[in-house]
């Protein structure tokens, strides 16, 4: 089943005591932080890349998701695209039946995630390489209203993938492309 994913990123400074911020909003855990591995796959002609289309294989302790994301379009400050998950049994199984396709890994990276509820809105806090950010999933009007509740205003929403904001810091960096991975990795 196809669903619009409407979301928005917002860089966090200072990460210390921001779960008991979210929780006074009157948000509920729906999963304590866990690392999830995730691997971005492509056709060698980057076929999904060039269309600004996405391909993840997500692995985390609490179960394994593949998931097609079509190019997203912004509205509104916020990353608009339709998207596709199914829970999967074995990742390791599903990305070599993806490699018989004829599909390759573009890219891995891992996060530290915790997810809460608000309504009808996700709040996921991520822990990347380069740092701390909130993620905000859900209707327009709960999205401005959580973010402007913690502080952020329109001109602090980031549409930009992982991948990109990755790919902006190594380039700042002067560094070569990479997967985005934790030190113990």
């Amino acid at each position: 089943m196809t669903k619009t994913e409407v979301e928005i990123k917002l860089k966090v400074e200072q990460p210390d005591g921001l779960p008991p911020r979210v929780l006074a909003l009157g948000a509920r855990l729906v999963q304590p932080r866990e690392l999830e591995d995730n691997q971005i796959f492509d056709f060698p002609d980057f076929a999904l890349k060039t269309r600004n289309a996405l391909l993840r294989v997500r692995t985390q302790a609490s179960g394994s998701t593949i998931t097609y994301k079509d190019s997203p379009r912004v509205e509104g400050g916020a990353k608009v695209r339709d998207e596709m998950e199914l829970g999967i049994e074995d990742a390791e199984t599903m990305t070599s039946i993806l490699a018989r396709l004829g599909m390759r890994p573009l890219f891995r990276y891992q996060k530290y995630r915790a997810v809460y509820s608000y309504s009808e809105l996700l709040i996921t806090l991520d822990e990347v390489p380069i740092g701390h950010y909130i993620e905000l999933e859900g209707p327009q009007s709960l999205i401005d209203e959580v973010a402007g509740r913690l502080g952020y205003k329109a001109s602090d929403y980031i549409v930009k993938s992982y991948l990109t904001l990755y790919q902006d810091y190594l380039q700042a960096m002067g560094l070569p492309l990479k997967d985005m991975l934790f030190d113990h990795a």
